[in-house]
């Protein structure tokens, strides 16, 4: 018997990041310093005051019983505190806020909380797995939202546009629309102004928004990233995501909350009832002193990623590759180089590892109108970034060949052939 005979594998493709994931592996196990801007997987320690706060929490017997699959009384009061600080949002720790194993538990989570099978979905595209997936395997049929040629937001007049055409298209009538800014893997940024009429419309057809904010402390412009429940309608129809992951490096700890309509709360709580007992209270003891305690360790983790951008954007320019400059998440999406656009994101990100030795994750994995980007990931330090240029540099000026004959048809479907081949 095969595992793909079971109809929620079956509706999942083949796992993108997996052939590149199997090259790293080879080549690290044939010794080669593999430079992995992959997987966005932060690479510094949780600040001493928060696993301090554990170690005590642990020490106490009381601790180590099954928790509360809503999240502990205290984290969600500090969550709720921190929306009202952080956004001017009020927030009901009873009825408007749960604690989530990570927001992309939460989601997944809620999906499958909400959905019934042949509801329709709306997802922009290119967007993180999950925010299609977690649907998908709830019985869902997705839609998916071109967010601007190539994945580059436009405006919202286009976003609308495309919004209100899906809609008109729909049958049955969507049930929900994902967002997610700053954007996993685009690095975009939206103002109040671009979720207002978003919420007018939604609020109008009554579809319900789910906004995934886990990179709300990521920024760098100091123009700090809003929430979609500024706007008091939105309280209607949304709910809202965020993780303590990135915010304090707390990635394998497993902590995120979900926030906001309270209908939506409440199916969230009752499905995860039935999962879950909550992430170990030491765990979530821990994550209320992150939220209550000093923040200037947030202040230090945005220094951190700034700096490690600013490095991986000028060496990437040097190297001859243009690259926009992130104004948030910890993320750099980059056109492929015409030179290699005949490849695709995936062939070309194979041909940086075997190459240049540096693992980028290719932007197909996250929708086909990704396909003419990568995505690089900040989780090495500035020594590892400017090595990962270096190298991205000398891979350039070794293939300035097939970037001659790139610009002939029939040299560049040889060229094609010839890297699947090495490949």
């Amino acid at each position: 018997m095969s595992n793909t005979e079971f109809h929620r594998i079956k509706r999942l493709p083949p796992y993108v990041f997996a052939e590149v994931n199997a090259m790293k592996a080879r080549a690290r196990a044939n010794g080669a310093d593999i430079i992995d801007l992959g997987m966005g997987n932060p690479d510094q320690a949780t600040p001493q005051h928060i696993v301090d706060k554990l170690i005590e929490a642990v020490r106490d017997p009381k601790t180590h019983r099954y928790s509360n699959s809503r999240g502990i009384p205290g984290l969600r009061k500090a969550h709720a505190a921190y929306y009202k600080r952080r956004f001017n949002v009020d927030i009901d720790p009873e009825t408007e806020t749960i604690v989530t194993i990570g927001s992309k538990e939460g989601l997944a989570n809620l999906a499958q909380a909400i959905t019934s099978p042949g509801d329709i979905i709306l997802v922009p595209n290119p967007s993180y797995p999950i925010h299609p997936f977690g649907f998908i395997l709830a019985g869902a049929s997705v839609c998916h939202l071109p967010v601007g040629q190539n994945g580059a937001l436009t405006d919202i007049d286009s976003f609308m546009n495309t919004l209100e055409r899906a809609v008109r298209h729909s049958v049955p009538k969507p049930l929900a629309l994902v967002l997610n800014y700053p954007s996993n893997p685009t690095a975009e940024v939206v103002g109040l102004d671009f979720y207002r009429p978003i919420v007018e419309f939604c609020r109008k057809h009554g579809i319900y928004i789910l906004s995934d904010l886990a990179y709300a402390e990521i920024f760098f412009d100091g123009n700090p990233p809003p929430s979609i429940l500024e706007i008091p309608e939105a309280r209607e129809i949304a709910v809202e995501f965020t993780s303590m992951s990135k915010t304090y490096s707390m990635a394998g700890w497993r902590i995120g909350f979900a926030s906001g309509n309270k209908k939506l709360i409440t199916a969230l709580a009752r499905i995860k009832s039935y999962l879950d007992y909550g992430a170990f209270t030491p765990i979530q003891v821990a994550a209320t002193a992150a939220l209550n305690g000093p923040q200037d360790c947030v202040q230090q983790v945005r220094e951190m990623y700034k700096q490690r951008r600013d490095v991986m954007i000028e060496g990437l320019a040097a190297a001859g590759w243009e690259v926009p400059v992130p104004a948030a998440s910890m993320f750099a999406w980059a056109p492929i180089p015409p030179q290699f656009a005949h490849l695709g994101s995936l062939e070309f990100s194979k041909l940086l590892l075997q190459e240049a030795e540096v693992a980028v994750a290719p932007g197909i994995g996250f929708g086909e109108y990704g396909d003419g980007h990568v995505r690089l990931a900040m989780v090495e330090n500035v020594h590892r970034i400017r090595q990962a240029t270096r190298n991205i540099k000398e891979f350039f000026r070794s293939n300035a060949g097939a970037i001659a004959a790139s610009k002939d048809p029939a040299a560049r479907a040889a060229l094609l052939e010839a890297e699947k081949a090495k490949v």
